[in-house]
């Protein structure tokens, strides 16, 4: 699967770095006390639960950076459908360093596949509609990169990736600037002062919010906590003027619902946050 453009190597090798720095401190002690150092042996990725493989690209880097001799041979790709029983990859050669990198790479493969897994059910809900499901900012600090990409591996898409790459004046930012007119034509001024081409996009609370976001010509309008007959109705007013997004407090239960009133995004951030942790176990064979 072709990685998301945020996903390079060099930050792959920083994130990795800091996450063993973090783990192993002065020597991963346990494995140097009870394990030659010649030692040589083999595991395998077992996977207890069902769900959507991801994170199997990310372990292989992650092996490889601890001990590039390490033989890594991967049995299923990210984004595979993954039964329990099924083994997604082996690795072979030092056991102290098979050891020493176990912990990381199950506590990045099952996040990954937590994530991974809810994103392809809420995918799989808005399917047959031209709704797509995006993520939120509400993510781990320093592990947002990873967890977006697992959105990503399991068919759904990402939103702004962070601060700087989309404007969003969200409820705050309108009350602080003294409404929506007012801020959207701040907003202008300060991307023209300082040569930026950001999409710009409102967060409305109610209709006459909707008409003020569509007279403001955005790019984007969210429609936040409304009803599904507000949300009907604000994707009548709008049309093909901007773009539509849906958010607040939408389940898995009444996404099909809410993709169904025409919008062309659904934000989650339920979809990060909420994911449930996949089981996987690292074993020696």
């Amino acid at each position: 699967m072709e990685r998301p453009s945020y996903i390079t190597d060099e930050k792959l090798i920083s994130f990795i770095h800091q996450a063993f720095r973090e783990d192993v401190g002065d020597g991963d002690h346990s494995t140097l006390a009870s394990i030659p150092y010649e030692a040589q042996n083999r595991a395998r990725l077992l996977v207890k639960e069902d769900g959507i493989l991801a994170g199997v690209e990310l372990a292989e880097i992650v092996f490889s950076y601890l001990d590039p001799d390490l033989k890594f041979n991967s049995l299923m790709s990210d984004g595979d459908e993954m039964k329990v029983g099924d083994i997604a990859f082996t690795v072979e050669g030092s056991a102290q360093s098979i050891l020493t990198a176990e912990r990381l790479v199950l506590n990045i493969m099952q996040r990954m596949s937590g994530i991974a897994t809810l994103a392809n059910s809420m995918a799989r809900e808005v399917a047959g509609t031209h709704t797509k499901v995006l993520d939120t900012r509400k993510t781990t600090p320093n592990f947002r990169m990873i967890e977006k990409w697992a959105v990503v591996i399991g068919g759904a898409h990402n939103h702004r990736f962070g601060l700087y790459d989309m404007i969003m004046l969200k409820d705050n930012h309108i009350d602080y600037a003294g409404g929506i007119e007012k801020a959207v034509q701040k907003t202008r001024a300060y991307l023209k002062e300082n040569n930026l081409d950001l999409k710009i996009e409102v967060e409305t609370r109610n209709l006459e919010e909707v008409q003020q976001a569509l007279d403001a010509q955005v790019d984007r309008i969210m429609i936040d906590n409304f009803s599904i007959e507000e949300t009907k109705k604000a994707v009548d007013m709008i049309g093909d003027l901007a773009e539509t997004e849906a958010s607040g407090g939408i389940t898995l239960e009444t996404l099909k619902e809410v993709a169904e009133t025409g919008v062309d995004f659904i934000s989650s951030g339920a979809i990060i946050h909420s994911a449930k942790n996949i089981d996987l176990s690292l074993k020696a064979f």
